[in-house]
């Protein structure tokens, strides 16, 4: 209990950090391990100099919410820690808690913060337009939306330039699923083993993990086999895998399809990139068949793998519709689906309509989030501190065993946990007792894959070397101490 309130007071004491740390510039300095504090018979690591004090919170305790919770909330919401974090402000890539204590996020509320918390442009342009017009619907004219999708629209290749707003990414896929069966004629849908998509009727099909599945009515789905570089039965050959998709085509269907839906990434999943070669071949199949390529890029898009704005782009290829949501509000609940105007004419047939997709508030946020991504190269910031940070968290593959498997690119990394590298034993109970160990310590991080061992780590694009040096360092030391 001791040791535990000299970490707590060593991290509560460091707040103060410049805000040119989050420029470009920094970027450029050479390797610099986080400063390690002396503290009795062990170094504890020093968390980035932060120039923020959050306002004094005089709201209900950690205690009186989780009561309220309980009584009043859905009782399948769960919480990662053993004592839950209450979390009253957030300032760029930190969080604070009741106290007054400051966190790394390295989650960004599951890929959803991509330009930091509360960050001054995306705030201001939603108090502005709550201002002058909360809401209207799309019945009305409206400058927000149309210009939120004019600027969407000219991050995508090809023809893929109308956009349908939504609420968020389980809406966005669900539509994409509904345009791809109006558009071809066809109900089939192909999607990836271990691939999560949503938990509506449509998505909760498409997703292929049985713990975001409920006994309901699930039909016209087929789930392929998974192109998974670590566990997988062909490796790296994406190519090899993409012939499972084929067979799926000949013996499953009549064969025509109606679509093909994966995120290049699997965020839910573990953070899994698909092998290479594997959607290239795919899409090739799902378009002899008659079908539609959809891609998911609720948790890979909007800069986040650094290397390129959209995970499919790393893949060589141009889906015919996309579905986003998370990073492209910062927080904000909105989503999208972008497509060709040649199948976005499949909603005219009938009347498509939604209240709140295209909300003015929501538009004008998700605008800001575009301009400060330009704004601030939070994509090259991506890239580079994300390759950064892979590669000190690799090395940490060699000091500690339980380590099985370090992937992802840019700032959508995970870190798969296992007893046994040769067996690649899932490490289920070590993973939890590690993030307690690592919130104690001020980093935050979440856990995903199938069996729930793998570390996620996609923190806002602000994230600098020196908060990966302090993030890699907590790990270390935790683990250290197994």
């Amino acid at each position: 209990m001791e040791k535990m309130k000299r970490i707590f007071q060593s991290t509560l004491s460091h707040r103060n950090y410049h805000p040119r740390h989050r420029c470009l510039s920094q970027l450029a300095h050479s390797h610099t391990q986080s400063v390690l504090k002396e503290n009795d018979d062990f170094l504890i690591p020093k968390m980035p100099h932060f120039d923020y004090t959050p306002p004094p919170y005089t709201g209900p305790s950690a205690a009186e919410i989780s009561k309220k919770r309980k009584e009043y909330l859905s009782p399948s919401i769960v919480h990662l820690f053993k004592n839950p974090l209450n979390l009253v402000d957030g300032k760029m890539q930190y969080l604070y808690d009741e106290n007054g204590r400051r966190y790394l996020d390295a989650f960004g509320g599951i890929a959803t913060v991509c330009c930091g918390h509360c960050h001054p442009d995306v705030v201001a342009a939603i108090i502005n337009q709550t201002k002058r017009l909360q809401h209207s619907t799309v019945l009305y004219l409206n400058h927000a939306i149309a210009d939120f999708a004019e600027a969407l629209a000219s991050k995508l290749p090809g023809d893929l330039k109308v956009v349908f707003f939504t609420n968020s990414g389980t809406e966005a896929n669900e539509l994409a699923l509904m345009m791809a069966r109006l558009y071809t004629g066809c109900h089939d849908i192909i999607s990836l083993r271990n691939g999560y998509h949503g938990n509506a009727a449509g998505t909760m099909g498409a997703t292929a993990q049985s713990n975001y599945k409920f006994n309901t009515v699930q039909i016209g789905v087929h789930h392929a086999l998974n192109p998974d570089q670590y566990r997988g039965v062909f490796g790296s050959d994406g190519v090899k895998y993409a012939g499972d998709v084929q067979e799926i085509i000949d013996y499953g269907t009549c064969g025509r399809v109606a679509g093909f839906i994966a995120e290049a990434i699997q965020g839910v999943g573990g953070i899994l990139e698909l092998a290479p070669g594997y959607l290239p071949a795919v899409y090739s199949s799902i378009r002899k068949a008659g079908g539609l390529c959809i891609a998911d890029e609720v948790q890979s898009g909007f800069a986040r793998t650094g290397s390129h704005f959209w995970g499919f782009e790393a893949h060589d290829v141009v889906p015919d519709i996309v579905t986003m949501a998370k990073g492209i509000g910062n927080g904000i609940p909105i989503g999208a689906v972008v497509t060709t105007p040649e199948i976005a004419k499949v909603l005219t047939y009938r009347t498509y309509f939604n209240t709140f997709g295209g909300n003015p508030v929501c538009a004008a946020g998700g605008l800001a989030v575009l301009r400060v991504i330009e704004k601030e190269k939070l994509q090259q910031n991506a890239f580079v501190v994300g390759s950064y940070l892979k590669e000190r968290l690799t090395s940490l593959k060699d000091k500690h065993e339980i380590i099985g498997d370090v992937r992802g690119r840019g700032l959508m990394l995970g870190i798969e946990l296992v007893t046994d590298r040769q067996l690649k034993t899932p490490a289920k109970a070590e993973i939890l007792h590690l993030m307690d160990q690592m919130k104690e310590l001020g980093v935050l991080v979440g856990k995903g894959g199938f069996h729930g061992n793998v570390f996620r780590i996609t923190p806002p694009l602000c994230f600098t070397k020196e908060d990966a040096d302090f993030l890699v360092d907590v790990m270390d030391y935790t683990l250290s101490k197994m």
